[in-house]
């Protein structure tokens, strides 16, 4: 580990689950230098998951990590309502306003922001999910707004459009592709999961095209097609994805990618800058396990990737770990539990238990003779040992051993 008497010690942008656990891990493993985590909302880290979900749906309360005493308890600063606006790698130091704070070692998890459609001004009742703040604002309109219009059927939306039903609304999808969802899970199973709308009473448009969305008084009223449909609205969330928050590096020199927009790190999760590191939403790197470079977005991710960057960010060179991991992701709509693993990129799927317009199954990805994905619908039990099998060099006979009706046990939704 490096020197413990460091003076800076390790800083950390971004007060996120990936911030938070680079943050844990070395204190967790020893590190005795100063340890800082700057973040630019005022609350402290919390669970961003159920915001689209249970936070929305049932009124659940905020999910927070850790409480001011943990994080004192641990030696950890908190420094909340605090926006770095650059890094200045020459000095080892980030901005913010006039001040200038130092560090050893930096670590970069400053995630993601909503993407936004420019056309839009000001107009009330025209909203993105992101943040608490934003959960706190959208929440407060579900339960009194009769007609709900979400542009983008990805995930984030399709959860937005699930709880927006589940509060008696009537809600509209608009999705520019044909297929939803197509780069997370691929067509056939993109197709699949989408079929839940429908059986939901959500109306989904797939190639649709917005014209303008119009208001009255400053109020969103309605969404306008093109090829002439009006489509009423009372409330109009935006769901069209995600960037990489790096507008605070635009004067540090540091790499971007030039596919997804963040921030190069080679295995060790180090960018270009020696000494800064990054995690989470953020991060593109070469992940070993899939044998391709990414970035993802997703907890379990952002907290492995978050932890890993913190310990190398500290260790000396020789004892620093690469991070690979076999992408895991969930998500609930209608009461139903979706969950992949792996890679979508494949020459085949095929379902293997149930099929695409049931409400149950299993669904595999296959490249050559391995098994490189899987897709499960209300198949709980099944995912995690799938994404082992992937991870152990993802054996096809394997998982379909697994699969067999003499392995299958009952699996509830």
């Amino acid at each position: 580990m490096r020197d413990l008497d460091m003076a800076a010690g390790l800083v950390i942008v971004g007060a996120s689950l990936a911030g938070l656990r680079a943050a844990q891990a070395v204190r967790r493993e020893g590190y005795g230098g100063p340890v800082t985590l700057i973040g630019d909302e005022p609350h402290l880290p919390y669970d961003r998951p159920p915001l689209s979900k249970a936070y929305l749906a049932d009124d659940a309360e905020p999910d927070y990590f850790v409480t001011p005493e943990e994080l004192m308890a641990d030696g950890i600063e908190l420094r909340l309502s605090t926006r770095v606006t650059a890094l200045d790698p020459k000095s080892r130091q980030i901005v913010v306003g006039e001040e200038r704070i130092d560090y050893d070692v930096l670590v970069i998890a400053t995630g993601a922001s909503a993407r936004l459609i420019p056309s839009v001004g000001n107009l009330h009742g025209v909203v993105t999910l992101r943040t608490l703040d934003d959960a706190i604002a959208i929440r407060g309109e579900l339960g009194r707004v009769k007609d709900v219009v979400v542009i983008g059927a990805g995930f984030i939306g399709s959860e937005m459009a699930s709880a927006a039903k589940s509060r008696g609304a009537r809600v509209t999808i608009l999705e520019a592709a044909p297929v939803p969802l197509v780069r997370a899970v691929g067509e056939r199973v993109g197709e699949a999961i989408s079929g839940l709308h429908a059986r939901h009473g959500v109306r989904l448009i797939c190639g649709a095209s917005v014209d303008e969305i119009r208001g009255v008084n400053g109020r969103v009223t309605e969404v306008s097609m093109v090829g002439g449909e009006r489509i009423p609205a009372d409330l109009v969330i935006v769901g069209i994805g995600a960037a990489p928050a790096t507008g605070w590096l635009e004067s540090s020199g540091i790499l971007l990618c030039a596919v997804d927009g963040g921030v190069v790190c080679d295995e060790y999760l180090q960018t270009s800058i020696p000494g800064v590191y990054a995690a989470g939403d953020v991060a593109h790197w070469p992940n070993a396990a899939m044998g391709i470079a990414m970035r993802l977005e997703n907890w379990t991710s952002a907290a492995e990737q978050g932890a890993r960057a913190g310990l190398n960010a500290v260790l000396g060179h020789d004892e620093q770990l690469r991070f690979e991991t076999v992408p895991y992701f969930w998500s609930d709509w209608y009461g139903h539990r979706i969950q992949f693993v792996g890679s979508a990129i494949a020459d085949t799927v095929e379902f293997v238990t149930g099929g695409p317009d049931e409400e149950k199954f299993v669904a595999l990805y296959r490249k050559d003779n391995r098994l490189v994905g899987a897709a499960t619908l209300n198949e709980r039990r099944r995912i995690m040992k799938l994404r082992r099998i992937i991870q152990d060099g993802g054996e096809w006979d394997a998982a379909i051993e697994l699969l067999s009706p003499r392995e299958q046990a009952p699996s509830g939704v």
